[in-house]
């Protein structure tokens, strides 16, 4: 009895050990959706496999950077430069784009298109949240990483008013049941540091991005003190705090780390927080903006471990990387099989015209739709792109999808 016993522990310890990510994440974050997800890939449960791409073991995510001594954009290459031209004739003139071959064994190649373009970033700009509250959890574990990592797993916070309002729904699972549903934020719900960052990379949930901006925050204000904040005490700081400082903070808190890095207020920087709710406690300041240039620089920091440090680069990295679902620029076929770290962001808005009527991402006032994507083949080719756009009226989705079939086949030739 005790050796079947030993056998199914051996078994189970197994199971665990070969998952593929982000199904395995969940022994490291306590995520819960990746619990689901894991059920999922055992047949314990019903639901939709991951494609072959997203597939990747958590042990198998490395920074692709780190010893290559690669400071700022490289100079354009000629081949490169040329072929990527040859994508755009056809393409709306607002296209920006900047891409960076790193493929294992190569000389590092780079070519752009209107690199400095400015674009409302939308939903891109959250991988600069992330940064923004890494970097205050250094400041609380200077000498420790799985204490930060402990921190972001058991620290549990309310959304409250600060998650509202917002349509992107997130997954709620229940370990007990088994049971998965989706719905959008509300204030009682509650999840941990690493379910927020998760909600806000995975599903773009704005409401979750307000609330680790609003835990970066807290962070600064707190320090040392912040694992054991209760939400009575921040509450009564967000109160008591003039709200003109509170902007000064905020905006400190996620811009001075990217120009720290060479990351200029031009080419990238946030202004406002991403729900009204999070509004009424902090208003907006100064205006967001991205640029190719100014992401790509994020990116090249990201894959050399200096988005703060090794550790909070690559944890970043995987978060990128287990989108619920890919979208836009990542559904091209040609990268099914590859593994994509990836965030999207669009903005729209509309205003009455005659013969128009408005609908999602099909704006005619502003139409922006980005694309950030590191792409890892398993023949070693591996590239990132940042693509920008503001082609009014049409949802430009089906274009971002076709020019990365055609960019992946540039690459790869």
């Amino acid at each position: 009895m005790k050796i079947k016993l030993w056998i199914s522990i051996v078994l189970v310890l197994l199971c665990f050990s070969f998952t593929p990510y982000p199904i395995d994440g969940y022994e490291v974050s306590g995520i819960k959706r990746l619990k689901y997800v894991q059920l999922v890939q055992q047949g314990t449960i019903k639901g939709t496999m991951p494609i072959t791409g997203a597939q990747k073991s958590i042990k198998d995510i490395k920074l692709q950077l780190v010893g290559r001594n690669i400071s700022g954009i490289p100079t354009a290459d000629a081949e490169l430069q040329k072929s990527l031209n040859s994508l755009f004739p056809s393409l709306h003139e607002s296209y920006s784009i900047a891409v960076l071959d790193i493929s294992l064994g190569k000389p590092v190649r780079y070519a752009s298109r209107k690199e400095t373009g400015q674009y409302q970033p939308g939903s891109v700009g959250k991988l600069a949240v992330a940064f923004g509250l890494f970097e205050e959890l250094k400041k609380i574990y200077p000498d420790s990483y799985k204490k930060r990592q402990d921190l972001l797993r058991t620290k549990i916070v309310r959304a409250g008013k600060w998650a509202l309002t917002d349509g992107h729904t997130v997954p709620f699972f229940d370990l007990e049941t088994q049971k998965l549903s989706k719905r959008a934020v509300a204030e009682p719900d509650e999840f941990s540091l690493f379910e927020w960052l998760d909600h806000m990379i995975s599903v773009s949930n704005n409401g979750a991005a307000s609330i680790v901006w609003r835990e970066a925050i807290l962070m600064r204000a707190f320090g040392k003190s912040y694992p054991m904040l209760t939400e009575e005490k921040a509450t009564e700081y967000f109160k008591n705090t003039p709200k003109s400082q509170l902007s000064e903070l905020a905006i400190d808190v996620v811009n001075t780390p990217m120009r720290n890095m060479g990351i200029t207020e031009d080419e990238w920087r946030l202004g406002t927080l991403f729900t009204k709710g999070a509004g009424s406690y902090i208003p907006p300041k100064g205006g967001s903006t991205g640029s190719p240039l100014g992401v790509m620089k994020f990116l090249i920091a990201l894959e050399s471990g200096k988005i703060v440090d090794k550790e909070s680069s690559l944890e970043i990295k995987r978060l990128m990387y287990q989108t619920d679902r890919r979208i836009r620029y990542a559904t091209a076929p040609a990268l099914a099989s590859a593994a994509v770290y990836f965030k999207s962001g669009s903005l729209y808005k509309c205003q009455p015209e005659e013969g128009y009527t408005c609908a999602k991402y099909k704006g005619n006032v502003r139409n922006f739709m980005n694309s950030v994507a590191i792409v890892e083949h398993t023949d070693g080719a591996t590239y990132m792109v940042v693509l920008m756009s503001n082609v009014l009226y049409k949802n430009s989705a089906n274009d971002h999808q076709a020019l990365a079939s055609s960019i992946d086949r540039i690459i790869r030739k």
